[in-house]
């Protein structure tokens, strides 16, 4: 028995060890991860570069965490070459691993642009630790930074380079900021938040060429404008980290494609997480869902499946929860109707927002913010696609928790 291999070491990773060890206490399990640190939690990295967190709260796994699992853990070892034929991980020492079954969790990379003068001292990304340490130790010298990118990634590390007192300009090319996420009424809250917090935004614009004698000391946008920066960092978006497997057999769009058992079209070989590209269970169309609790689900469900279990992932539904400078917001599924058969139910007062978008009678999507206590039930009621024929009625009525707990206690009397 060669047992399962896990390339990779985030949310995926360890949510189908977890799983596959409350099916299989024996069957061997190796993970391999590029990075050094054990199991850590990449939304925090913004926490630990503003300064709210020091590195021994970053785990969100005890360090035991592999031992407890019977997990071999290669840290700092990068995978260089996967043989499907003859099942087996290629390292770059050139040390050879069998499997019985593999699970690629190899997430995303950051989209980085053809740009003049990227390769600048004083450019960073922020998706991994690394890079958030990187971008800590190079602040001494910083007064002022650009952030391209006005999405999730971006903006958390426009929060937390202000809660080192730096500087920030956004460059965002869509109108408006979180455009993927959040609809034009809830992106312009958040910008006005933005503002309040001293942060200046260029959009509808992008960043043509990085300047500086050796060092980041100005970008030029697309308009002509100047911007003066020690820093800057390219926060536009991530793409799958499906490169290794360009070439070979597996089925690969714009990532990896899976079934709703988070299987490929290779026996015996699973994705899961920001890597796989499943079928959205509202629109029926292919996606990638680069979320964090998408990845833990995935994860679960593709250990369960290594394991011997028939289990279907019953939501492939984007579901986007944080907060931007102390305002929580939220969004899960369509953020926007589609077409004649949707309609909307919104309500706004100040900076506290919702919507609710439909499918006939079907909540098949909602945008939070301000209080976001309801996510929960919300996100059930769209996974779940249950049919409530008074909901939006009810929504209209009042769309804050009173409303919403009458509804539940209707739910819960038809059950």
């Amino acid at each position: 028995m060669n047992g399962h291999v896990i390339i990779g070491n985030s949310a995926s990773a360890v949510g189908a060890v977890e799983s596959i060890r409350r099916v299989d206490r024996s069957i061997p399990i190796t993970m391999i991860s590029d990075e050094p640190q054990s199991v850590y939690s990449r939304p925090l990295i913004s926490y630990f570069l503003s300064g709210e967190l020091k590195s021994d709260q970053m785990y969100y796994r005890p360090k035991d965490f592999y031992e407890k699992n019977r997990a071999r853990a290669l840290l700092g070892s990068r995978v260089t070459k996967v043989n499907f034929e003859k099942k087996s991980v290629q390292l770059e020492n050139r040390e050879k691993i069998p499997y019985d079954r593999l699970l690629i969790t190899t997430g995303g990379k950051p989209f980085i642009p053809r740009m003049e003068g990227i390769d600048t001292s004083g450019v960073f990304t922020f998706t991994k630790w690394e890079d958030a340490q990187k971008i800590l130790s190079a602040l001494k010298k910083v007064q002022k930074a650009v952030v391209i990118g006005g999405g999730l990634i971006g903006l958390k590390a426009v929060e937390a380079l202000r809660e080192r007192k730096i500087e920030v300009m956004v460059v965002e090319l869509a109108d408006h900021i979180l455009s993927m996420v959040m609809d034009s009424t809830a992106s312009s809250i958040l910008e006005g938040v933005l503002k309040k917090e001293g942060v200046d935004l260029f959009t509808s614009n992008t960043v043509k060429a990085i300047l500086g004698n050796g060092r980041v000391e100005s970008v030029r946008l697309a308009d002509g404008k100047k911007l003066k920066t020690q820093m800057v960092i390219v926060a536009i978006g991530v793409v799958p980290n499906v490169e290794l497997f360009r070439g070979t057999s597996l089925h690969i769009e714009k990532g990896i494609v899976v079934n709703e058992r988070t299987e490929t079209n290779l026996p015996d070989v699973f994705a899961a997480g920001d890597v796989a590209e499943g079928v959205d269970s509202i629109t029926g169309r292919p996606q990638l869902n680069a979320t964090w609790l998408n990845a833990i689900r995935q994860g679960w469900v593709a250990g369960l499946n290594m394991a011997g279990k028939k289990i279907s992932y019953l939501s492939n539904v984007r579901v986007n929860i944080t907060n931007l400078f102390g305002l929580p917001f939220a969004s899960v599924g369509l953020i926007r109707g589609e077409g004649r058969h949707h309609q909307e139910v919104t309500l706004r007062d100040g900076n506290h927002y919702r919507k609710f978008v439909f499918k006939d009678n079907l909540l098949v999507g909602t945008v939070l913010i301000g209080d976001v206590s309801d996510v929960g039930f919300l996100t059930s009621l769209i996974e779940r696609r249950e049919l409530f024929p008074e909901l939006r009625q009810e929504l209209q009525k009042n769309p804050y928790s009173r409303g919403l707990l009458s509804i539940r206690r209707k739910l819960l009397c038809q059950r």
